[in-house]
């Protein structure tokens, strides 16, 4: 084979100051936006249930079935994220929530709805996508600031969640009445569209695109040339090994497992205080819709605050037990918001702590999901472990669902599935190894190094 750059000219992109900000800002936008969309189908479902006549069960089966077909497209772009790059990766998602909010304006009946929903899929995994992109681009960039604080700029990135659902809320309140729902998702597709445009700026990562030229040289049959550059950038080479076979490997398959265990036992606690958050204010706690709608603002208000703090905390301790305390921590909080809060004030300060410790903790999830694997594979496990949360969402509704139907109260169920399964989900990111970042970043590191000294 003859190559058009030997190893020893040969060299990846170098990440400035200027680069890693505006990915920063990018990727704060991109994953903002994605919110939006996110949150908004659930906020207009019962205007469009009430346009089409579709019962309260039949609403509750197309939100069901729209987290299976999430799930799914989350997973499948885990399967192709590690192959197309990063920078495609972020323009794929980003690219489908945009198509998945034009194509919801033009539902006409509930398996469309379901089909181009689970389309937001990709958008919803912008947040593992954004994590493994800075994640990398943070650990070579020459921005020393960023470096020493790479969790706790990130954490601003993940505050994109509470923002996106403080966003979705307020527009929809001024654009429901005039334009309808149809005319707000089309609303969402702007944004997306311009940030399309914006990412022909960005620069696929260094350590993406030596994985990406020692691929192709084994592919070529290049092998002393694919070792040779393996070894300047100490990365393996693996001829056969898939993505997804990757995090399942030893020395990852523990992280892996646990991390997905935790993500699907957290989401209980995000469906039930987020997304069913008005239900249990307004029939758990007896709040009117109008003050439970002011306690949920004020909370999100708190819980991006929540992620600043833990993605400093994260910089300084250790992520993992940063994660688990904070999550125990919350479920904490819930336990006591469902069981012995009494009167506003009381129901606002532990629904508040609850998502402050709960929702805030994911800036260093995030960041610690990408540490946990290397870049062969680390679109794929952050995006594999990241779906998973589609599915603790289907399982706890079941849950809830069914409890509501044996006659259990809203409070009841709030505080056996949101509250202890948020618990359950600090004890289960025990599980993981706490030395991870120390292990994968070493690649990183090399290839700093090797930057630098070219």
């Amino acid at each position: 084979m003859t190559t058009t750059a030997s190893t020893a000219t040969w060299k990846p992109n170098v990440i400035t100051p200027k680069d890693a900000r505006f990915a920063t800002v990018l990727a704060f936008f991109a994953w903002t936006f994605a919110v939006y969309d996110f949150v908004l189908f659930g906020t207009m479902l019962p205007a469009m249930a009430k346009d089409f006549g579709w019962s309260p069960a039949t609403s509750t089966a197309i939100n069901t079935w729209v987290s299976v077909g999430t799930f799914v497209v989350a997973i499948l772009l885990g399967l192709v994220a590690d192959r197309i790059g990063r920078k495609r990766g972020m323009m794929l998602t980003i690219g489908g929530t945009a198509l998945a909010s034009v194509a919801t304006a033009l539902t006409f009946n509930p398996l469309y709805l379901i089909g181009v929903r689970s389309i937001a899929g990709l958008g919803y995994s912008e947040q593992a996508i954004n994590a493994t992109y800075l994640n990398e681009i943070y650990d070579v960039t020459t921005d020393k600031f960023i470096k020493r604080n790479r969790g706790f700029i990130y954490s601003i990135v993940q505050g994109g969640w509470p923002v996106g659902v403080l966003l979705s809320a307020a527009l929809a309140a001024i654009f429901l009445p005039t334009i309808g729902w149809r005319g707000s998702f089309l609303v969402a597709t702007f944004p997306a569209i311009l940030l399309l445009i914006m990412r022909r700026r960005m620069k696929e990562t260094p350590q993406f695109q030596v994985q990406q030229r020692i691929s192709s040289l084994v592919k070529a049959g290049d092998i002393g040339e694919a070792n040779e550059l393996a070894a300047v950038y100490n990365v393996p080479v693996e001829h056969d090994r898939t993505p997804l076979a990757a995090i399942f490997a030893l020395g990852k398959r523990r992280n892996t497992i646990f991390l997905s265990l935790a993500f699907f036992m957290n989401w209980f606690g995000t469906l039930t205080f987020s997304i069913l958050g008005t239900t249990v204010l307004t029939e758990g706690k007896h709040v009117t819709f109008t003050n439970a709608l002011i306690i949920l603002i004020l909370s999100n208000l708190v819980a991006f605050f929540g992620y600043i703090f833990h993605g400093w905390l994260g910089d300084r301790f250790s992520r993992r037990n940063v994660i688990a305390v904070a999550w125990i921590l919350g479920g904490i909080s819930f336990a006591i918001m469902t069981t012995l809060a009494q009167g506003a004030v009381m129901v606002v300060l532990f629904m508040s702590l609850g998502l402050f410790f709960q929702i805030g903790a994911y800036s260093a999830l995030l960041y610690f999901m990408a540490d946990s694997f290397d870049t062969k594979s680390r679109a794929t496990g952050t995006t594999f472990v990241n779906a998973l949360g589609q599915i603790g969402a289907v399982v706890g509704g079941i849950i809830i669902t069914t409890m509501l139907t044996a006659g259990a109260d809203i409070t009841t169920a709030a505080f056996i599935v949101g509250a202890l399964g948020t618990v359950a989900s600090g004890l289960l990111i025990m599980g993981c190894r706490k030395d991870v970042p120390n292990v994968t970043r070493a690649e990183d590191a090399a290839i700093e190094a090797a930057l630098a000294a070219k």
